[in-house]
């Protein structure tokens, strides 16, 4: 039976957790701040004692390990890590200055160097904590432990406790981070807390409350917009350790009521408490409400999201088997799509992508993850996450080493499941597939070979991510910039830190933009941020979100249509909200705006092709325009070579690597990586448009270094040296607007190439592009019966078969029985209904989703697709 649209946008285990929400909320409110005696009357036959007991005891174990754990040979490394870094810290901690708690980490006005510090500390404490086979001088060392806690004491009346001179810099770490040191250290050190400096606790609870300034009366505030997500995932849990070290079961359960509502999949019709951050039901994550984040915050909420269900365990407070299956269902849907070969892809990770941690570092998380998870299933549910986290490891171009884990649980278990003959590895979905983040402006092509990461932008979501000095160069990562992942590649050679540090921010593959230079941040104001508090803007105020660090698009179209493993995207370019702002006359003079340029662009997504078209591409403001149609990566030392062959017959000129703009119209060009062994290829498709014809492109082939600092003022100046190839289609200042149509082929051969020119010389080659408009943009895939199209304007258009009223998303599939498969999305989200009519013989329905009618009209078949608050899902039917 096909899913209502109501199911789609709220899955029923996060309804459960939301409903046990209310009676905890009640019990907090019936228990006051015990010392653990239990109270019958607010939840009979609980024991509040008990409960406390067994938080304490789990965190203990995730963090320092248990004695089995750590009587395995196999954490023995993360043990010694665990014993090395306390060592050092404590070597910092007696080389300290003045004005130091540990040396090189001055206090007094970095609220960084105040989170490392306590963080540090957590990191001494913790060795005294961790069991093993191993003797170890700081295991059990009261001294050193009574040293941790002195320390506690200085920061806190030195540089802590005094909230009139706290809450400088970055607000994070006063409300999260160093509340989640503090709050594991005081449960390491419970005992000896209660020994030697009894009151401390208490002190820095208080204090810890106080700094809860976006709260309300020292707690959570579920209105708030900074307690969202996995900032109330952490905020949350820190709550949960606090309240079992205090025997303060109120908090506790209070606690676990307000982190249960991250659970909940998004309605973005019924957001509650206002809150669109969370993962939703085609799988996106947003953080910050409108960043695709799952690459980062995601990835801590699902750390966050495990650690709960390790802390809970035992307890009475929920059943932890509903959290789990939300959790799994994150993993399965948001995760796994988004992981190649155990990389995980940079379109979702914000600002991260401009730090120096890789891809495979990012998936170490999830694994870990996946690992503990499976502990807490059973069945096929267990042997799929057992199969995913071997498959991750057969799959990934680079050794995941568990000492990263952060549990040496964690790594015991690891180390049982890659031993498990009994379990096969095995993928969370299928080699071929497609996958519509379209609540966050993303899409994911996947295929034996590759995977074709898209990145979108809308009035919805963000244009990019950039903050405290992160992702310097962001501007156009959001305006349909594409990642192309190719099979057995090590991605650190192809992607990562490297790859924007040397490809220009304007050449992103995909991109159209304008010619011009713009600044950073830093450049532009002298500071991190735009600092005008007269006007709203101070370092993490709303406007500062809007308009600098996080700005959404002003284009209400983006988003595409799936059927079955295939897709299609339409995105219209629109200008940030902040140019919209400045014409607008909304914000001060001395703030500086970008415009963009224009084009109406569209991708294809097929088997062996993703066939991209482009039109109206140009400048409003008669700039030169530069359209990117990729750009790829290699080191200085391999040997790459450019080959193709021009419509005239003759070869490319540049097949010596060289490059150049092409002399006449282009068949192919084939880009090639002998140093890694990987190929892609560019077919140059008849337009289609208004004017029609095929673009000269251009080749650059450059030697670039740079220093890896221009996209992140905290990186090391380390300067990189990559060959950097571009192709593009560049447009002089003031030139007419031009259409372009390219089918990008992964791992191309030559030969493979060559047959696209034969057959498109005798019109019987397997794409042909049916329209490419800024009203409609069409393609027809013979080879695989696939008519597909997106059209952008109000009114009627045509392609082929297909005549589509107003904007949509449609993909028609005809197969050798003469059933017709069909998929419509609204890319804006914003209309009721999308009719489309298939011209023909009448063809009646066989299945249908929900809100999808079919009818006979004259001519042909009428579907009727009901699109409102479907936010952007495809609704599909087989017709006959």
């Amino acid at each position: 039976m096909p899913l209502s649209r109501r199911t789609l946008l709220t899955t029923l285990p996060a309804s459960a957790l939301l409903a046990v929400a209310a009676p905890l909320r009640a019990r907090a409110a019936a228990r006051p701040t015990t010392t653990g005696v239990a109270d019958p009357g607010a939840n009979p036959g609980a024991d509040p004692g008990a409960n406390h007991a067994a938080l304490l005891a789990n965190t203990v174990a995730i963090f320092a390990g248990t004695a089995e754990s750590n009587a395995r040979p196999e954490t023995a490394a993360k043990l010694a890590a665990l014993t090395s870094t306390a060592r050092t810290r404590l070597a910092a901690l007696d080389g300290a200055g003045p004005g130091e708690l540990f040396k090189g980490l001055p206090l007094g006005t970095s609220d960084a160097n105040l989170n490392t510090s306590y963080q540090y500390l957590y990191e001494i404490a913790l060795a005294t904590r961790a069991p093993g086979p191993a003797p170890s001088d700081l295991r059990d060392n009261v001294d050193v432990r009574r040293r941790v806690i002195d320390a506690l004491a200085r920061l806190h009346d030195t540089y802590y406790g005094d909230q009139s001179k706290g809450y400088y810099g970055n607000w994070f770490n006063w409300e999260i981070g160093i509340s989640a040191s503090v709050s594991k250290t005081l449960v390491l050190l419970e005992e000896e807390l209660a020994a030697y400096r009894p009151g401390l606790t208490a002190t820095y609870l208080a204090s810890m409350d106080a700094y809860l300034r976006n709260g309300k009366d020292g707690d959570v505030d579920l209105d708030s917009r900074f307690h969202t997500g996995a900032n109330l995932a952490d905020i949350t849990t820190n709550r949960i350790l606090q309240g079992a070290v205090t025997g303060d079961d109120a908090r506790v359960v209070k606690a676990v009521a307000d982190q249960l509502t991250v659970y909940a999949t998004v309605d973005p019709y019924n957001p509650r408490h206002g809150v669109t951050d969370g993962f939703y039901a085609d799988g996106s994550f947003i953080q910050h409400d409108s960043v695709a984040y799952t690459g980062s915050y995601g990835k801590v909420l699902l750390t966050r999201a495990v650690q709960t269900v390790k802390i809970l365990d035992g307890t009475d407070y929920i059943n932890t088997a509903d959290l789990v299956a939300v959790v799994r269902g994150w993993v399965a849907d948001g995760f796994a799509p988004l992981v190649f070969e155990g990389w995980m892809m940079e379109i979702v990770k914000g600002r991260g992508v401009s730090r120096t941690a890789t891809g495979y570092t990012d998936v170490a998380v999830v694994v870990e993850a996946v690992v503990d998870l499976s502990g807490h299933t059973t069945g096929p549910d267990a042997t799929a996450l057992k199969g995913y986290v071997k498959f991750v490891r057969q799959t990934s171009k680079a050794a995941l080493d568990p000492v990263v884990f952060v549990s040496p649980v964690s790594v015991a278990r690891y180390a049982d499941i890659l031993a498990d003959t009994s379990v096969p590895a095995a993928d969370l979905g299928d080699a071929a597939s497609h996958t519509a983040f379209n609540a966050m402006d993303r899409t994911v092509h996947r295929r034996p070979g590759y995977a074709f990461a898209l990145a979108r932008s809308s009035n919805r979501i963000s244009k990019y991510e950039y903050m405290s000095g992160e992702n310097l160069m962001p501007w156009f990562q959001g305006d349909g910039a594409h990642h192309l992942y190719l099979t057995g590649q090590d991605q650190t050679l192809a992607f990562g830190i490297d790859y924007y540090t040397t490809v220009s921010p304007y050449r992103l593959p995909g991109v159209t933009a304008p010619v011009e230079t713009r600044r950073t941040i830093p450049e532009l104001y002298g500071t991190a941020w735009y600092d005008n508090p007269e006007r709203g803007f101070t370092s993490s105020s709303e406007s500062q979100n809007t308009y600098v660090y996080f700005p959404r698009g002003t284009n209400t179209l983006s988003g595409g249509a799936r059927l079955g493993t295939y897709g299609a995207v339409g995105l219209v370019l629109g200008d940030d909200a902040a140019y919209a702002a400045k014409q607008a006359g909304e914000l001060p003079d001395d703030f500086v705006a970008y415009r963009n340029a224009a084009a109406t662009k569209s991708w294809f997504m097929f088997d062996d092709e993703i066939v991209v078209l482009a039109a109206g591409v140009g400048d409003p403001a008669g700039r030169a325009v530069t359209t990117t149609l990729d750009s790829r990566i290699a080191a200085a030392s391999d040997t790459v070579t450019v080959t193709g062959r021009l419509r005239d017959g003759s070869d490319w000129p540049g097949a010596d690597g060289g490059g150049g703009t092409a002399p006449g119209p282009v068949d192919w060009l084939r880009y090639a990586d002998a140093g890694q062994g990987v190929s892609v290829g560019y077919v140059f498709l008849d337009g289609g448009g208004d004017r029609g014809g095929v673009p000269r492109p251009t080749v650059a082939l450059d030697t670039v270094t740079r220093s890896r600092r221009v996209v992140r003022t905290s990186n090391p100046d380390t300067p990189v040296t990559k060959r950097v190839f571009s192709l593009s289609v560049d447009q002089p200042a003031g030139a007419r607007r031009l259409s372009t149509a390219h089918a990008l082929v992964p791992n191309a051969t030559e030969r493979q190439l060559a047959a696209y020119e034969r057959y498109g010389r005798y019109g019987r080659g397997p794409l042909t592009v049916l329209a490419n408009t800024t009203r409609v943009q069409a393609v027809e895939h013979r080879g695989l019966s696939i008519l597909t199209a997106n059209t952008f304007t109000p009114g009627t258009h045509h392609a082929g078969r297909l005549t589509v009223d107003g904007a949509a998303s449609v993909l028609v599939r005809t197969s050798r029985d003469g059933t017709v498969s069909l998929a419509v999305s609204d890319p804006t989200t914003e209309r009721g209904t999308v009719s489309l009519t298939l011209r023909g013989r009448w063809l009646r329905a066989v299945a249908t989703d929900d809100g999808v009618r079919v009818r006979r009209v004259l001519g042909g078949t009428r579907i009727d697709v009901d699109t409102h608050q479907a936010h952007g899902h495809s609704l599909t039917a087989r017709l006959r």
